[in-house]
C-alpha cells in the first residue's frame, strides 16, 4: 500500500484565530491563499499517484474539503469518504480568546498528548480514533485500492504516522505539524512502513528515540 497524508491549505483559522470565536472549527473556509495552495499542489499528487485510482478519505471539515475540490482528482478516484476519525482535534464549541489562551498554555506544560481540552478532547482521543480508522483500513477488502490519499488535520496526521510507525509520546510530542498543503508519502513492503522524509523537530526527543 502507498499512503499520502495531505494537510488541508491554510484556512482562516491560521491567519485569525478570533474566528474560532464566531465560526465553528468544522465550517471555516480556506483563505485565498489556501486555494493557491491547493491548486499549486495538485500536479504533485497527481504525479505521486501515478495514474493509480486511489481511495481517498477526508476529514468531513470545510477546510479539508475545499482542499480536496482544488486537487481535481474525484473524478479519478475509486473510492471517496468522508471520515470523521480523521477530524481536527476537538477543542469544543465557539472559543473564548482569553480562555483558549489559557488552555494553550496549560496543555504546553501538561503534554499535547495527554492534557484534555475542557468540552473537547485530548491528543490521546485523537489517537484512539485514528488508531480505529487503521484497523479498518488493515481490514479492507480485496478490491480495496492500493494507493490511499488522506486529507486531514496535522495533528491526525502526526498521531496517524504515531500509530503505524509506533512511535513514543515523548516523539510525538517533539515533532511539529507539517505546514499547510505539505504531504508526506508513506510506502509499505512486507507489513513495515516507509516514511518519505520526516517531520520537523522543534526539539529532541525526550527518550532519544528518532523518526524512521
Amino acid at each position: 500500500m502507498k499512503m499520502i497524508l495531505l494537510r488541508h491549505a491554510e484556512s482562516l483559522g491560521n491567519v485569525d484565530e478570533l474566528a474560532y470565536t464566531r465560526i465553528p472549527d468544522h465550517a471555516l473556509p480556506l483563505t485565498e491563499k489556501g486555494r493557491r495552495e491547493a491548486l499549486a499542489v495538485a500536479p504533485e499528487i497527481t504525479r505521486l499517484l501515478d495514474g493509480a485510482r486511489p481511495a481517498v478519505y477526508v476529514s468531513p471539515y470545510l477546510r479539508t474539503r475545499e482542499t480536496l475540490r482544488l486537487l481535481d482528482i474525484e473524478a479519478s478516484c475509486e473510492r471517496l469518504l468522508q471520515e470523521p476519525r480523521l477530524r481536527e482535534q476537538d477543542w469544543g464549541n465557539l472559543q473564548d480568546p482569553a480562555e483558549q489562551e489559557i488552555q494553550k498554555a496549560r496543555r504546553h506544560e501538561f503534554g499535547h498528548f495527554f492534557y484534555r481540552l475542557p468540552f473537547g478532547e485530548s491528543g490521546a482521543d485523537v489517537d484512539d480514533r485514528v488508531a480505529a480508522f487503521l484497523s479498518d483500513l488493515r481490514q479492507r477488502d480485496e478490491h480495496h485500492p492500493g494507493a490511499v490519499l488522506i486529507v486531514s488535520h496535522g495533528l491526525t496526521l502526526r498521531l496517524l504516522c504515531r500509530r503505524l510507525f509506533g512511535w513514543s509520546i515523548e516523539l510525538f510530542e517533539s515533532l511539529s505539524n507539517p505546514a499547510t498543503c505539505e504531504y508526506r508519502v508513506l510506502d509499505e513492503h512486507d507489513g513495515k512502513w516507509s516514511l518519505d522524509r520526516p517531520f520537523a523537530q522543534w526539539r529532541d526527543s525526550p527518550d532519544g528515540e528518532t523518526q524512521l
